[in-house]
Parts: C-alpha cells; sequence; structure tokens
C-alpha cells in the first residue's frame, strides 16, 4: 500500500522553506556550491540570476575549469575557489557561514566538505533539487516532470519518452544526467510541457521535495557500491524517484522487490502503482502480447480491454528484452501524461539512440561487431549478452567493487572467448576461472612490464589495447558470431569515459578490417 502524503517533507532552515518558485526571495542567499562541471556551473549561474552571493568551490584546478570560473566571476559570483584544498571544508561566503550547499552529484557524501555541512548543520541540496524549487515561475509555463532512474536504460528511456512527447505534439526535451542539465531547460526561451528527467542515485540522494506527474526505476542491480557504501543505501536512493510522485509509480514487475519500493514510498493521494513486463501484462500493466505492446493501465476497462501502443520491432534496430523493457516504461510515463497509443508508436519509431548502446558497428564475414560501451556494469552487460547466441566478448575495465559471479553463469554456454581490457580485471577473471574454465581468455592489455615491452602497448593506453583486443577478437570469431563490447566495468583506467572507449572500438574494427 502506496503512502499518501499531500505535502512535502519540512525543511529545518525556515528561510530555505520559502524558497518553492523562481519568484521567491532567493536575494541575499548566502550558498556554497560544490562542483563546477556542467551540473555545478548550472547551479552556480542560475543561483548568480536569482540574486544570491555564491562562492563555487572544485577541487580540480583544470584549464576547463579556469575558463568556467573565469565566466561565473564575470557574471557575479562572489568567489571561485580552485585546487585540490578547495574542498577541505565549508567556506565562508562574502564574509559569513553559508545557508545552502548545493553539490554536484559526483561529489560523495563523505567528503570533507558535505561531512562539515552536515556537522553544521548546514542544508544540502543537488543541482535537480534547486531545479525543482525554480521550475514555477510567474509569468511561464511549468512543465511537468516525468522522473526516470535505474541501474541500466535510463539514456534510453529518457529518449523514447522525450520522442513519445514530441509525437504526441508536446513542447519536450530530455534532461538531467542524461547531459542537458534541467536548470538549463528551465531558462531556456523555450516554455516547455513537458520535461523527461534522467536522475541517477548520485542525484536522488540529495533531494528533498521534488513531485514529478509520474516517475519510474527501470531496475535495480548492484553498482556504485564504492559511493554509496552499501547496495542497501544505493536501492534506497534510486527509490527516492517515487517520494511525492502525483499520478503513477512505474515499476518493474520482472525484478524481485521492484513492487516494494512502490509500495513504501509517501505519494500524492491517487498516485497509481503502474508495472511493465516484457510478459503477457496483468491488471494495471503495460506488456508484450505475441510481437505486440499493449496497455492495460491507462484504457478505461483495465479488466477487459488493452490498447495496442506498438511493437517489439518498434523499439530498435536491434530488438532486445531489455530495450523492449525500456519502451514499456518509456510508454507509462507517457501514458500517465495523457499521450494517445498512436503517439507511442509513432515516438518509438522516431527514436535514434546515442552511440555506444548495443551499436551495430559492422557486419563482415558472417560476424557482428556490436559496442556496447555503455554497458559499464554486470547488468547492463547482462542485457546486451542475452540478445546474441554465440559470443566473443570483449569485457573488462573499473569494477567500482561490484562482482561477476552471476553475470558469467547464466552467459557461459555463449561465450566462444573473452577478450579482456582494462587494468582492474580480476574479479571478472576469478569469475570465469571458476565458472566458464573451458572459455578462451585472452588478455589485451600487458600483464607484465615484459609483456608490455614486447607489444609495445602501454597498458593505460586504451586505444592501443583496445586495437589488440579487436585484432584477438577477429582470430576467434566465426561465421555466425558476435563480438560483443559490453565491459561490464566503468571505462576511467584507460579511457577518458564510455563514449571514448565506444569510439575507440568502433574506429579499431573499421581499421581491423578495412573500412
Amino acid at each position: 500500500m502506496m503512502h499518501a502524503s499531500n505535502e512535502n517533507p519540512v525543511l529545518e532552515n525556515p528561510r530555505l522553506a520559502e524558497l518553492t518558485s523562481w519568484d521567491a526571495p532567493w536575494s541575499g542567499l548566502h550558498v556554497v556550491v560544490a562542483g563546477i562541471g556542467v551540473s555545478g556551473f548550472a547551479a552556480a549561474d542560475t543561483l548568480i540570476e536569482l540574486g544570491a552571493v555564491v562562492t563555487v568551490v572544485d577541487a580540480g584546478d583544470t584549464e576547463r575549469n579556469r575558463q568556467s570560473a573565469d565566466t561565473l566571476r564575470i557574471v557575479g559570483a562572489s568567489d571561485v575557489v580552485l585546487g585540490p584544498d578547495a574542498m577541505a571544508e565549508v567556506p565562508d561566503v562574502a564574509g559569513r557561514r553559508p545557508d545552502l550547499v548545493v553539490t554536484s552529484p559526483g561529489i560523495r557524501p563523505s567528503s570533507p566538505l558535505l561531512s562539515a555541512a552536515r556537522e553544521e548543520g548546514i542544508q544540502i541540496w543537488g543541482d535537480v533539487e534547486l531545479a525543482w524549487r525554480v521550475n514555477r515561475r510567474e509569468g511561464r509555463k511549468s512543465p511537468e516532470w516525468l522522473c526516470i532512474t535505474g541501474t541500466n536504460g535510463k539514456t534510453t528511456t529518457v529518449g523514447m519518452t522525450a520522442s513519445i512527447l514530441q509525437a504526441a505534439g508536446l513542447k519536450a526535451i530530455a534532461v538531467g544526467n542524461v547531459g542537458t542539465p534541467i536548470l538549463d531547460a528551465l531558462r531556456d526561451p523555450v516554455e516547455y510541457d513537458v520535461l523527461a528527467v534522467e536522475l541517477s542515485s548520485f542525484q536522488l540522494h540529495w533531494t528533498h521535495s521534488v513531485s514529478p506527474l509520474a516517475s519510474a526505476v527501470l531496475n535495480v542491480a548492484e553498482d556504485h557500491v564504492d559511493w554509496h557504501g552499501s547496495f542497501e543505501n544505493y536501492r534506497a536512493d534510486k527509490s527516492r524517484v517515487y517520494e511525492n510522485t502525483r499520478v503513477a509509480c512505474v515499476y518493474n514487475a520482472e525484478q524481485p522487490g521492484a513492487e516494494e519500493l512502490v509500495e513504501a514510498a509517501d505519494v500524492v493521494e491517487g498516485c497509481r502503482a503502474v508495472g511493465f513486463t516484457t510478459q503477457h501484462p496483468g491488471l494495471s500493466m503495460l506488456g508484450v502480447v505475441e510481437d505486440l505492446l499493449v496497455d492495460r493501465a491507462f484504457v478505461p476497462d483495465r479488466v477487459k480491454t488493452a490498447a495496442e501502443i506498438g511493437s517489439v520491432s518498434d523499439t530498435g534496430a536491434i530488438p532486445t528484452r531489455h530495450g523492449v523493457a525500456n519502451a514499456l516504461a518509456a510508454a507509462a510515463l507517457a501514458r500517465a501524461a495523457g499521450v494517445e497509443p498512436e503517439a507511442v508508436r509513432d515516438g518509438l519509431r522516431a527514436h535514434r539512440p546515442g552511440d555506444h548502446r548495443i551499436q551495430l558497428v559492422a557486419e563482415s564475414d558472417g560476424v557482428r561487431w556490436i559496442n556496447d560501451s555503455k554497458a559499464t556494469n554486470p547488468h547492463a552487460a547482462q542485457a546486451s549478452l542475452s540478445a546474441f547466441d554465440s559470443v566473443v566478448w570483449i569485457a573488462g575495465g573499473l569494477s567500482k567493487g561490484v562482482g561477476y559471479d552471476d553475470l558469467v553463469a547464466r552467459n557461459a554456454t555463449r561465450l566462444k572467448a573473452v577478450v579482456v581490457i582494462g587494468t582492474d580485471d580480476a574479479a571478472l577473471l576469478d569469475s570465469l576461472a571458476r565458472l566458464a574454465p573451458d572459455v578462451p581468455v585472452l588478455h589485451a592489455t600487458p600483464g607484465t612490464a615484459a609483456d608490455a615491452s614486447a607489444s609495445g602497448i602501454d597498458p593505460a593506453d586504451g586505444h592501443a589495447v583496445m586495437r589488440r583486443a579487436v585484432r584477438l577478437a577477429r582470430e576467434h570469431a566465426a561465421p555466425q558470431d558476435t563480438v560483443l563490447m559490453a565491459p561490464a566495468a566503468a571505462s576511467m583506467d584507460q579511457f577518458s569515459d564510455y563514449a571514448d572507449r565506444g569510439t575507440a572500438f568502433t574506429g579499431s574494427v573499421h581499421e581491423e578490417l578495412g573500412f
């Protein structure tokens, strides 16, 4: 049973409790903004525009950060401090203690600055909380929020949701963790009807009063344990997306415990629980009948009727079970916002997934080459591995404290060979040795100084390692095989990010095949 809540939690600081719209008394508020990346810059810029007194701090004294600092000083920041000591404590703002700290999502709660803020009783918001506080603005339309989180599939689902909303004739944009800060969309001259908001667990950790029209948790699997401290903490932060939801809490009916997260949420009176499944849907669910996507939640007679909202083939060039689930979640959110079935179908057909997500790179001599660099954890890798029958798997990277036993055990029979990249591969190699002992394991990253010298490859040079990985994969692939680069790990040990890793793979494949 979901808990009804008609009001947001009362904050201890009465000064902050007043700040519930753009037109609230922000002027003179003293704020520390922690982080000067995309979200931190947007938060600082917005607060300055609102009349707050702002000091920005960031541990990274890089050229990019210095340029951002110069811009913020020009528009009116009280101070910008960069360098290793900048976040060692809570700084004064214009000679007095701050009323508020707004943190960027990547900064851990255990960091010295945030720990000190809590000890002093200073309220901490994330950029998402700030964005919700300024969502209402006199003389402008206030967009509705459809909020999406999950271990995997967030960006794809947010993109699908925005595409469906646009197909329905609504002014909509994908924002949040997907790349465009929510605050930038709210300050855009375009007055959006709906925001499709991607939220990471980091962002949700610092939300207090967000009240979306509808919200969804796509899935929850072990990830970011290093940041949250435990899987239980990570799961709890994911579930915060349901708090104060007004129309529909969308959940994955195939995941054990998913409905429990909805039942435990404090929601607005009248909010419904709506499930999605890649199987036949039950009452108040969206699902699949034969190859059709159907809705039994947002129809007049949920007992006897269902609305056709698309087909499995509408969900992507290479339909996967994971992709179908994402499409159904997006459809549920859009239907909660009143979108007609035809617009769901048209929006799914129009959606173009971003690169590095189960992306077909090449097909040559009967072998498919797939780039799924976005698979930065085992749960995401499972979604793509399960879509293919015979796989030469390129995997490895920063494990982020997760295990690989379940992933390897579930896919051992489909693995023809594994090519290991990355510098943090002990856990993956251990799982492969125990649970897939007959599968050849090839090392693209030089394991010793002698190996590095013989190969001429620096273990930290991800692009050189990837070229070697692709060569090794080609040697072991045969017609009807798929070479799948789904690392099940983060990329920052050898690449700048997952996109850099995916680009390295794509370029290496084209070079190897002579494209």
